[in-house]
């Protein structure tokens, strides 16, 4: 069940290049309402992989992709130093 969430995230990710903010990702998340079956941190990973690749197309600005990396690298650090529920709440409050 978990491929199928991670397959779609795919297709939704090609859509949302614009995603600039930490709380942007957040609510990106979320909005996909995919409960339990994907971790915010497999999410995380999972968006860094799609955009290494679109680093590879040399048809597109590759400056927004650095900085959606950042930012997913920045999230990841942040899961693993206060954990995935304490992120979520943190960039929710922040979006509201």
């Amino acid at each position: 069940m978990q491929k199928n969430h991670v397959n779609q995230i795919e297709v939704k990710i090609s859509y949302n290049m614009g995603i600039r903010t930490h709380s942007a990702y957040v609510k990106f998340f979320v909005d996909l309402n995919m409960g339990n079956d994907v971790t915010f941190l497999s999410f995380l990973n999972n968006e860094k992989l799609v955009l290494k690749h679109k680093l590879q197309n040399k048809g597109i600005k590759k400056e927004p992709i650095l900085e959606g990396l950042k930012i997913l690298n920045d999230l990841s650090l942040e899961v693993k130093e206060i954990g995935e529920k304490n992120v979520l709440k943190k960039y929710q409050k922040i979006e509201e």
